[in-house]
């Protein structure tokens, strides 16, 4: 459960810098407390979108790994950014990604952020 919790805030400190940094990517609210909130639950959602749709995705897409050594990664982790932005709006959360450069980029930096505080605070796993 500790390990749930601790990848959970990464993954949330890891969306607010992209929403920080890129400019298609919006997270809204009136105050720190309700965009915390939001942040929270946006990585409890993109933690459930990487955790079920991401492994089918990858087995599908099994042959483009092979062909792009690996670097169609990317795209699908911008996928999979761009389906947690429509899941957050269904679920009326202040969370946007506009277009999917900005999804690409995103995904790029919540890459980087989440490896570098998972090698600061370590694995417990």
């Amino acid at each position: 459960m500790k390990g749930f919790v601790i990848k959970t805030l990464i993954n949330a400190a890891a969306i607010w810098v992209a929403a920080w940094i890129v400019a298609g990517i919006t997270l809204t609210g009136n105050d720190w407390q309700h965009k915390s909130l939001t942040v929270i639950a946006v990585a409890l959602v993109f933690g459930v979108v990487n955790w079920l749709i991401k492994p089918v995705v990858k087995l599908f897409s099994l042959p483009l790994f092979i062909l792009t050594l690996g670097l169609i990664t990317f795209l699908i982790n911008a996928l999979m950014l761009w389906l947690t932005s429509w899941a957050s709006d269904k679920l009326n959360l202040d969370f946007h990604v506009d277009g999917f450069w900005a999804a690409l980029f995103g995904a790029l930096i919540i890459s980087l952020v989440s490896w570098g505080l998972n090698l600061a605070l370590g694995d417990d796993d």
